[in-house]
């Protein structure tokens, strides 16, 4: 729009007792903006065709609404828990991710194409030619361009068409209530709130229940299957992952060793359920290192952790402290530790500090020891630090 002076522009007084069109004619002159075509989409109101088209683009928002519904619905109160295989639960729980994108998407879809078909269907066809001018727009422009706005409100039709806006305001705000299910979801339940058991940010599975004995397990690659890991299972400058098993108790507490020796023999079926979520659940990998006897004599520990080390046997966690990415590969010339992901290093021979990378603190360390009953590795306790990378309530 053009900011110099023009002839034959009213006064403020006459601007103000202008009507609309009066104002669509004048901001038109000054924008020298020329309509090639201007063509109404029904010039006819209330044909069945229109009212057609109107259902159609009313139905797209329903289908929006009800998506965001069921989005929500699926959100809050679909059974997400793992069901292992061939049980009544596991192809609910395998609908879960599918089917909360299924309905978001669809309440993406139901509102963007009905407001295309809107857009197509009841919009005027306008073809219009503007100079462009440069420089700021005076208190003229302004409101004549106030006035092209309200006016292609009513021309779009669609302060009479109840149908369309209900509709319209039923998908965009279920979806946008969808949206923020999302982030509102993980504020609902307190993750702090009982962080006394291994479902707390602080704990994880390798917590012992009143006085239970962890021990180390191996991946076999058949998650019902279980092997314990004896300090002789490995070489020196060995790494492998366990995993926490907890040995059935006796009515006093203690190790029940009889049950164990059937459960370790096949004679004795454990919890399936428990044996696989051991394996998948994320923060309770270990990598059970074994150094090299010259170079656990190097070794420098941290304080207060002085005596979570076995001998020549070192166990920390798998998370790495930056983004929680498994640090899966252990270099055993060096004794370092490396996370594929971001390129975090972290000596082992110094309580796990990286050393280069994005991670700026150690990973955490198990405390260790070998049961005189049966010879396999076990967790003495929990770690004494939250593992993985840091979270609102994490000082360190």
């Amino acid at each position: 729009m053009s900011g110099q002076e023009k002839e034959g522009l009213p006064t403020e007084a006459e601007l103000a007792e202008m009507d609309r069109d009066q104002l669509l004619k004048l901001g038109g002159k000054l924008d020298d903006v020329e309509l090639v075509e201007y063509t109404e989409q029904w010039p006819v109101k209330g044909t069945k065709a229109e009212k057609r088209a109107e259902r159609s683009v009313a139905a797209w928002f329903t289908l929006s609404g009800l998506s965001g519904l069921a989005f929500i619905g699926v959100f809050i109160w679909w059974p997400w828990h793992y069901a292992p295989a061939n049980t009544d639960r596991h192809l609910l729980y395998l609908l879960y991710t599918p089917l909360l994108g299924l309905t978001l998407g669809l309440a993406i879809l139901g509102v963007g194409v009905g407001v295309v078909m809107y857009a197509k269907k009841f919009l005027p066809h306008e073809v219009a030619v503007q100079q462009r001018h440069d420089g700021m727009s005076p208190e003229i422009d302004r409101q004549t361009f106030v006035a092209h706005l309200a006016d292609a409100g009513d021309r779009s039709t669609i302060a009479r068409r109840s149908l369309i806006k209900r509709t319209a305001l039923f998908g965009a705000g279920t979806f946008g209530l969808a949206a923020a299910v999302l982030p509102l979801g993980s504020m609902i339940k307190n993750p702090h709130a009982d962080s006394t058991n291994e479902n707390g940010l602080w704990h994880t599975g390798w917590l012992a229940h009143d006085g239970e004995r962890v021990f180390m397990r191996r991946d076999t690659g058949d998650a019902h299957a279980l092997e314990l890991v004896k300090p002789e299972d490995l070489d020196a400058g060995a790494m492998e992952t366990v995993f926490p098993f907890h040995a059935p108790k006796t009515a006093s507490g203690a190790v029940d060793y009889a049950r164990l020796e059937k459960i370790l023999a096949g004679e004795e079926r454990v919890d399936e359920h428990e044996l696989l979520e051991a394996l998948r659940r994320s923060d309770n990998p270990v990598m059970l290192i074994r150094l090299r006897p010259e170079d656990a004599k190097r070794v420098v520990k941290h304080q207060g952790q002085e005596d979570f080390n076995f001998g020549d046997f070192y166990a920390y966690t798998k998370i790495c402290s930056h983004l929680g990415c498994p640090t899966s590969l252990y270099e055993q010339r060096t004794n370092r530790i490396l996370c594929p992901c971001h390129q975090s290093q972290f000596d082992a021979l110094h309580y796990a500090k990286p050393i280069f990378g994005p991670a700026t603190r150690k990973l955490a360390q198990l405390p260790i020891q070998v049961d005189e009953e049966t010879g396999y590795f076990y967790a003495t306790h929990d770690f004494n630090e939250a593992v993985g990378p840091a979270f609102w309530e994490r000082k360190s």
